[in-house]
C-alpha cells in the first residue's frame, strides 16, 4: 500500500513523532525557519548552546570536569570554541577507555540511544546520545536532505550495507506509515539484486536515492551496463568520501546533481552541500568544527588539517573537542546561497588513510586514487594498501582501456608521489570488497608506529 506523500508528511510523520515524544520535526522546522538568519544572530545561539553544554559537562561528567579544571577553564566563561583552546582533544582511545566517566551522571545509560562505530578501522567503539539530542540530530539531517530537492513524506531508495529489518509489528508499521525506505544491500551488490532494486524503484517511484558514495557509483555503472534507467529527483551521498570522477559518473547516469553529506555516528551530521554545491555547510546550529594543524593550532582557510568537532545537542554523552579521525579544508568564502553557516571545502580523507612517503611525510592516499582515476583509462576501481614504507599493494579492477602503458603509468605515479622507489605490486581483482559495515575503504595504511587518530 502506498499512501499519498502529503498524507505521510503532514499526518503520519507528526503523529509518529508525537507517539515517540521526539523533537525531530520540531527541530527540523526551527532549523528551516532560521537557516537564512544573519551571521550575528546565528553566532549568539551558538555561544549560548556551547556555554550550556560546557557547564553541563563540568557538572555531570567526571571526565570533562577533571579536564576543564586541569586546563584552567571556567565553564561559565566559555562563549567561543577558542575559549576551549587549552582543553586536550578527545580521542577515540579516550572514549573507549573512559566511557563511564564521559557519560553524564544525569542521564542513566538505559535512557540513552546507543550506536556502535569503528568498522572501517577494525576497532569497535560504543557511543551514546540522549533521546532529545538524537531527535535534534535527525531534525538537522532532515533539513540537509531537503537541500537535495527531497521533501518530507516522499519515499527513498537506499544503497546501504546491512540494512535494518522490519522484524517486529511496530517496525513494519513504521515502515509502511513513515520510513518508506527500500534497500539495495551493498553486501550483495550483484546483477539480480540491482534488477530487483530497479523493479521496486519503478513500482514505488521514490524521489530520493540515498547511500554510500562509492555504492552509488557502483549502482550507476551496473545500471548503465544493463541498460536500466532510473530517474531520481535527488541524490544524497554519505558515509564515504565522494570522489570527483565517481561523482561525474553518478550525475551523468542519473541526470541529477549529487548532494554530498558528511557526518559520523559519534556526533551526527557535521556538514552538507546545499543546492549550490560549492562546499559543505557546517551544521553550525549543532556543532563547532575546528580544522587543526598537527601542532594543535588552527588552520587557515584552504589549509588541510585534522577535523575536531564539539557537538552542542548531546547532553547524555558530551563530546568536547572530539577528534573525528578525518582531515579536511575550510573554505575561504561564504556560500552564495545566503545561508550563514561556514563552509567546509572538502574532506580530504581519514587520518588512518594517509600513506607514508619515503621522507616520512604524509600523503593523502585517497587523493592519489582520485588523481589516477582521472588521468588514466581502464581503471574501474582502485585500492591502495601500505604495510611498510618500501611497499605499496594496489588492488585493481580493470575496465575497457586498460593496457600495459596504463599499468606502467600507474606504477610510476605512485612511486613518484611517495618517493624512495618503493615496490608497487598490482593485484587484479574482480571487485573491491566492502568492509563488514557495507562501506568501502580505498586507502589503507598499516605502517607500524604511524599515528592514526583512532
Amino acid at each position: 500500500m502506498r499512501f499519498p506523500d502529503w498524507m505521510v508528511g503532514r499526518l503520519f510523520e507528526p503523529a509518529w513523532d508525537f507517539y515517540e515524544g521526539s523533537v525531530r520535526l520540531r527541530t527540523y522546522r526551527e532549523l528551516a525557519r532560521h537557516q537564512f538568519d544573519a551571521p550575528a544572530v546565528l553566532e549568539v545561539r551558538r555561544q549560548e548552546r556551547l556555554n550550556a553544554l560546557v557547564r553541563h559537562a563540568a557538572a555531570a561528567s567526571p571526565f570533562h570536569r577533571r579536564r576543564l579544571e586541569v586546563a584552567g577553564i571556567d565553564p561559565a566563561t566559555v562563549r567561543s570554541i577558542s575559549d576551549l583552546g587549552n582543553l586536550p582533544l578527545l580521542t577515540k582511545a579516550d572514549v573507549r577507555g573512559s566511557i563511564e566517566e564521559i557519560l553524564a551522571a544525569s542521564h542513566p545509560r538505559a535512557n540513552l540511544v546507543s550506536a556502535k562505530t569503528g568498522g572501517s578501522t577494525g576497532t569497535a567503539m560504543h557511543v551514546f546520545c540522549d533521546w532529545r539530542g538524537f531527535g535534534m540530530r535527525q531534525g538537522a539531517a532532515l533539513l540537509a536532505d531537503t537541500w537535495s530537492g527531497w521533501r518530507l513524506g516522499q519515499p527513498m531508495g537506499a544503497v546501504w550495507g546491512n540494512p535494518p529489518r522490519a522484524d517486529t509489528f511496530r517496525r513494519r508499521l513504521r515502515r509502511v506509515l513513515k520510513d518508506r525506505f527500500f534497500y539495495l544491500d551493498t553486501m550483495r551488490l550483484d546483477g539480480a539484486a540491482v534488477r530487483e532494486f530497479a523493479a521496486r524503484w519503478r513500482h514505488l517511484r521514490p524521489s530520493l536515492l540515498y547511500g554510500h558514495a562509492h555504492s552509488l557509483y557502483l549502482l550507476a555503472t551496473m545500471l548503465e551496463e544493463m541498460g536500466e534507467v532510473l530517474r531520481p529527483r535527488a541524490i544524497v551521498a554519505t558515509s564515504m568520501m565522494l570522489l570527483q570522477p565517481e561523482r561525474n559518473i553518478i550525475e551523468r547516469v542519473f541526470a541529477v546533481p549529487v548532494t554530498n553529506r558528511y557526518g559520523c555516528e559519534e556526533v551526527g551530521l557535521i556538514a552538507c552541500e546545499c543546492e549550490r554545491h560549492v562546499g559543505l555547510h557546517i551544521n553550525a546550529e549543532h556543532v563547532a568544527l575546528e580544522v587543526l594543524r598537527d601542532d594543535g593550532t588552527p588552520c587557515d582557510p584552504g589549509e588541510d588539517g585534522r577535523i575536531v568537532v564539539t557537538e552542542f545537542v548531546n547532553f547524555g554523552m558530551p563530546m568536547l573537542r572530539y577528534e573525528v579521525g578525518d582531515r579536511g579544508v575550510l573554505h575561504d568564502r561564504p556560500c552564495p546561497c545566503g545561508r550563514p553557516h561556514p563552509l567546509l571545502r572538502t574532506v580530504t580523507g581519514r587520518t588512518a588513510d594517509f600513506l607514508v612517503a619515503a621522507d616520512g611525510s604524509r600523503v593523502a592516499g585517497i587523493s592519489l586514487i582520485e588523481n589516477t582515476l582521472t588521468r588514466y583509462p581502464g581503471i574501474a576501481q582502485l585500492q591502495v594498501v601500505q604495510e611498510d614504507v618500501g611497499r605499496i599493494d594496489l588492488n585493481v579492477v580493470r575496465a575497457a582501456g586498460w593496457d600495459e602503458a596504463v599499468e606502467k603509468a600507474l606504477v610510476l605515479a605512485f612511486r613518484e608521489s611517495l618517493g624512495g622507489d618503493p615496490s608497487v605490486i598490482l593485484h587484479f581483482r574482480d571487485a573491491i570488497p566492502p568492509e563488514p559495515n557495507g562501506k568501502y575503504r580505498f586507502s589503507i595504511c598499516r605502517v607500524p608506529g604511524v599515528r592514526t587518530g583512532v
